[in-house]
């Protein structure tokens, strides 16, 4: 089954889900790891173009994620109490946030000089904006510090899983991992 249904999250959603998630994990470590090179280092413009590039996927993921969450909506979730309730909201909301404000933050980093982002040498993506330092500083404040953001998150998502797994001994988990 492809698709959701009422009961069930379908193939898709789970493939997407856990994709972005592995996806997104790798690219906040490549991120720390590739501040910490020198511009001497082997994998210095290496680790910057596989950055990019994945981050660019990362967006497009996000995007299909979203789009698919609008048109093939998920199972209700299973029943949380008052304050489970709201911040299982708030977090997928702010989850649904960085997935597409972190990427496009980089890409803002990484065009502010003005010139176009490269993707291996395959594709470039023109600047949007002029080149500008003031909007490279505040992009790259939202693009650093949304990363710890969504790491939180992260934490707090996979938190709230095994919480439902172990404690409330629930099918939360189970429905996104084996779609029952």
């Amino acid at each position: 089954m492809l698709g959701n249904t009422h009961t069930r999250y379908g193939l898709a959603a789970r493939l997407l889900h856990w994709s972005l998630a592995a996806l997104m994990l790798f690219l906040i470590w490549l991120g720390w790891w590739k501040v910490e090179l020198s511009c001497y280092d082997a994998w210095y413009y290496a680790s910057r173009q596989w950055h990019e590039a994945l981050g660019i996927l990362g967006w497009l993921l996000g995007l299909i994620f979203a789009v698919g969450h609008m048109l093939n909506r998920p199972p209700p979730s299973l029943p949380l109490h008052g304050c489970e309730r709201w911040a299982s909201a708030v977090a997928h909301k702010l989850l649904y946030v960085a997935l597409l404000a972190l990427p496009a933050a980089g890409y803002v980093i990484a065009t502010a000089d003005g010139n176009a982002l490269e993707l291996f040498g395959l594709v470039a993506l023109p600047p949007l904006f002029g080149a500008s330092e003031a909007a490279r500083d505040v992009a790259t404040a939202i693009h650093t510090y949304g990363a710890y953001g969504l790491l939180g998150l992260v934490c707090i998502h996979a938190s709230g899983a095994l919480k439902h797994h172990v404690l409330d001994r629930d099918r939360t988990l189970m429905r996104m991992i084996r779609g029952q």
